[in-house]
């Protein structure tokens, strides 16, 4: 009797049209390096990527900021597959995949550090933060178990129900964060809901999935790793597509866009949080 086969995919938001045409991008190498993937992306305009043969676009409204929308990337995926490949749309992928990789169930991640020592460098406001939240969960946030993931590349996998536990706290905690004006911590939410539910955290370094994403390649580069001349084509399109050069008029409408966009979003974000106010409030 043989192994029943995992069902798996590569996943990312794509919200705005800027990351809409980066996601189209990483779409057509995972087209190329991945031609039996499903690439599942989360996305405002489904009409961009009707095209794209190997993408599921599934409709979605951003709920909180940029990076804390992957909980319901990964609540989507994982209703669907036994595990995904969360990854920027940013990225690029740059060899084939093997269709033969294993991933043990939780959370793989390319890159993660303890939780304390990561904002102990960076950030003492939102390491204060953070303790609040992780005396509200009673999660001990000096043990080296409780983790940061850096959440530009990471695989979650299906573990006896634990995963929906961690979906769960994982939109609680962002929204919390959010609430207390940290927009950028989804790698915090996920390693404290990972640690009170005691969904496996696990550090793989060996690039399994050879990627390109801007900042990790400019360390390589700064340490000698790569020559940036072998990766400029890679720097110069992501340039050209996330960072459009747009009249001054296009420039305040985008901005005003923007801007009413985040203050709807904030008012839904108070407004749905009433539902549990001992936990956000207290």
């Amino acid at each position: 009797m043989t192994q029943k086969q995992e069902k798996f995919c590569f996943c990312t938001l794509a919200l705005g049209k800027r990351y809409r045409l980066l996601a189209l991008e990483l779409a057509k190498d995972l087209e190329k390096y991945a031609p039996n993937a499903t690439f599942l992306v989360l996305t405002d305009n489904l009409q961009d990527f009707k095209e794209a043969k190997n993408v599921l676009a599934l409709k979605h409204q951003q709920k909180l900021w940029c990076d804390n929308d992957k909980s319901f990337l990964i609540e989507e995926a994982l209703s669907l597959f036994d595990y995904c490949i969360c990854i920027d749309a940013d990225m690029r992928v740059l060899a084939p995949v093997s269709s033969d990789l294993k991933w043990l169930p939780g959370i793989t991640a390319r890159s993660y550090s303890n939780l304390v020592k990561h904002h102990k460098e960076k950030r003492q406001k939102v390491l204060a933060v953070i303790k609040k939240i992780a005396a509200k969960l009673d999660v001990d946030i000096e043990s080296e178990d409780v983790k940061w993931i850096h959440e530009f590349l990471f695989v979650v996998k299906k573990e006896s129900g634990k995963e929906i536990e961690f979906i769960k706290l994982f939109k609680k905690i962002s929204r919390y964060l959010e609430l207390n004006g940290i927009e950028t911590g989804a790698g915090s939410a996920m390693g404290l809901a990972a640690a009170k539910v005691g969904f496996a955290v696990r550090h793989d370094p060996v690039d399994r999935i050879s990627f390109f994403k801007d900042r990790i390649e400019l360390e390589r580069i700064k340490s000698g790793q790569v020559d940036r001349e072998d990766k400029l084509v890679y720097f110069e399109k992501q340039q050209s597509l996330e960072f459009p050069q747009y009249s001054i008029p296009k420039k305040i409408v985008v901005k005003l866009s923007k801007s009413i966009k985040d203050l709807v979003r904030s008012i839904r974000l108070r407004i749905h949080t009433l539902s549990d106010f001992s936990f956000y409030y207290l």
